[in-house]
C-alpha cells in the first residue's frame, strides 16, 4: 500500500476550554491522537457526536475552504465554524496531486463559485464537466467527484450521501474504490450504510472515544437491518400499537 497522505491527527489539550463549544463535545474534548492508517477513514456516530465538526477542522488545518472546495476557493457566505483546527497537529506523508472538501450542506456555494469563476479565458465550470447547477443536486454532486477528483488526491468528505439516492450512493463507492486503487485517501463523516460497508475502509467510532468497530457492529447496520427485515413490526413498536 502507497504512504498515506495523513497518518495522524493528535489534538493539542493547551488552552482548551472544555466547556465551550467544541470542547463540551465529550468525544472531542477526551481524544488525544488518531493514527490513520487506512486509505478510506470513515468516521461514524450520532448527530451532535462532532464528526462534521472534525473533518471541517481537518479541512480547514490541510488549508482548505471551511465551506467546500480545493485550497484555492476562497469565498465565504459566513463564519461559524468552529476553533479545533487550531488545536490539531496533523501528520502529514508527501503531497498529494489535489485536495478537495466536499460537503453536501454548502456545496450549492461551491458550484456557485465555481460557475463564477474563470480560469484565462474559460469557464472553471469546463473543468467541473459544465454548470453544475444545470443539474440536480445529486447528478451535480457526482459530476464533480467524476472530473474534479483525480488520483493521488485527498479528499474530505461530509456526509456526502445527504446530497445521493442509495443508488448514487452505490455509485459513489464505485468512485472512491477506483481513487483508492490509485492512490487517493479519504476521510468522510457518514451515516450511510452504504458508504461505511465499504470494504477496505476503516470505521472510528465517536460513539466509542474513536475506537475502531467493524460494520455489523454499528448501530446503523443494526437499526437498517432490524426496519428492512420487518418494517411493519418496527412501525408497530414505534407507534406503541
Amino acid at each position: 500500500m502507497e504512504e498515506l497522505f495523513i497518518n495522524r491527527i493528535k489534538l493539542n489539550k493547551e488552552n482548551i476550554e472544555s466547556n465551550k463549544y467544541p470542547f463540551n463535545i465529550k468525544c472531542l474534548k477526551d481524544f488525544d491522537e488518531l493514527i490513520i492508517d487506512n486509505p478510506v477513514t470513515l468516521f461514524y456516530g450520532e448527530n451532535g457526536v462532532g464528526k462534521s465538526t472534525l473533518v471541517e477542522a481537518i479541512a480547514i488545518a490541510l488549508g482548505l475552504n471551511p465551506e467546500g472546495g480545493s485550497n484555492n476557493m476562497t469565498f465565504s457566505n459566513y463564519d461559524d465554524y468552529s476553533d479545533l483546527y487550531k488545536h490539531l497537529t496533523i501528520s502529514k506523508f508527501g503531497l498529494p496531486k489535489t485536495k478537495f472538501f466536499l460537503r453536501a450542506e454548502s456545496f450549492y456555494n461551491v458550484a456557485t463559485d465555481i460557475s463564477n469563476n474563470k480560469e484565462g479565458v474559460s469557464p472553471l465550470s469546463l473543468q467541473y464537466g459544465g454548470d453544475l447547477h444545470e443539474c440536480s443536486h445529486g447528478e451535480s454532486f457526482l459530476k464533480l467527484v467524476e472530473n474534479r477528483f483525480w488520483d493521488h488526491g485527498l479528499y474530505i468528505l461530509d456526509e456526502p450521501e445527504a446530497a445521493l439516492s442509495p443508488q448514487r450512493q452505490m455509485t459513489l463507492l464505485c468512485y472512491i474504490n477506483d481513487l483508492v486503487k490509485q492512490g487517493s485517501q479519504f476521510i468522510i463523516a457518514t451515516h450511510s450504510p452504504i458508504l461505511l460497508s465499504y470494504k477496505y475502509g476503516k470505521i472510528i467510532d465517536m460513539n466509542n472515544n474513536m475506537e475502531e468497530i467493524k460494520y455489523e457492529d454499528t448501530e446503523v447496520y443494526r437499526i437498517y437491518k432490524d426496519f428492512l427485515d420487518n418494517p411493519y413490526r418496527m412501525q408497530d413498536i414505534l407507534f406503541e400499537e
